[in-house]
């Protein structure tokens, strides 16, 4: 089944408007969930909300939102006045400017999430939008709200559609300035080097879905089925210890891992 739209609005690039839909480029409905259990009962235990000083569970509609300006002092925010910030970007992502797509570093993405145009009228205008970009080897900057806030994103094209990315907050990300300098002095040695490019050749595929598959959940499963019918779960896996070798160089334990690999494909 074809997933949903979750938003549907305008690309606009100065006078040139389409409609477009977006969804989510990835999905958590496959992943694997559980429920809080009484182990005495059998019943679910569920959460509520309650009063941090009386104790007492709230009612609905007693929940608003809250900005603390000193201890125990909250500024109080209805969800209407939250909402009344009304933002052209809540269903227009107007593209502002251009960067070149090898310059907006990986650690700025968030979430991705394709944009599509919403009717055949629109297709034309949303099509040279996404040659363009491609063409000039460039990304477009926007604003869009999701998620109930108005988000920096990034316009990517690909293939027939663009992918937008959400930009992560400025004050989220960390400046790596001073995180890698222990590694700076480190040279590796030119026999050693050599060695772990083979290596790397040697194990160098090409990449597949199937290698970021999550082997716990499958093993979950397994034994989730097990106990729905009733059979011995399955036995639990070892988990291998590292070796212990008398390697003293990284260039011995190169040349060992090589022969290794090399033993394996044999």
């Amino acid at each position: 089944m074809a997933p949903r739209s979750f938003w549907k609005g305008y690309l606009k690039l100065s006078l040139v408007t389409c409609p477009v839909t977006m969804m989510p480029a990835t999905s958590e409905t496959e992943k694997l969930r559980f429920h809080t259990i009484n182990a005495k009962t059998g019943n679910r235990v569920v959460s509520r909300h309650v009063d941090s000083v009386t104790g007492n569970p709230l009612r609905d509609g007693d929940e608003v939102k809250g900005y603390p300006r000193g201890e125990d002092d909250f500024v109080l925010l209805e969800d209407d006045e939250i909402e009344s910030v009304a933002l052209e970007s809540t269903r227009t992502i107007e593209i502002e400017m251009f960067v070149p797509a090898d310059s907006v570093g990986w650690i700025w993405y968030d979430k991705p999430h394709y944009l599509l145009p919403d009717d055949k009228v629109g297709e034309e205008a949303f099509s040279v939008i996404r040659e363009a970009m491609q063409a000039t080897g460039t990304v477009g900057i926007s604003r869009v709200v999701l998620y109930r806030r108005e988000r920096a994103v990034m316009l990517e094209p690909r293939g027939k559609g663009i992918v937008l990315w959400t930009l992560r907050y400025g004050n989220e990300v960390r400046p790596d300035d001073d995180r890698f300098a222990a590694a700076e002095n480190a040279k590796p040695e030119p026999d050693a080097l050599q060695l772990i490019k083979t290596l790397i050749k040697e194990r160098t595929r090409m990449w597949e879905p199937s290698m970021a598959e999550d082997p716990v959940q499958a093993k979950l499963i397994d034994i989730i089925a097990a106990k729905k019918t009733g059979k011995k779960k399955p036995a639990r896996a070892d988990v291998p210890t590292p070796e212990k070798g008398n390697v003293v160089s990284i260039t011995d334990a190169l040349k060992r891992s090589l022969a290794a690999e090399r033993k394996r494909k044999d």
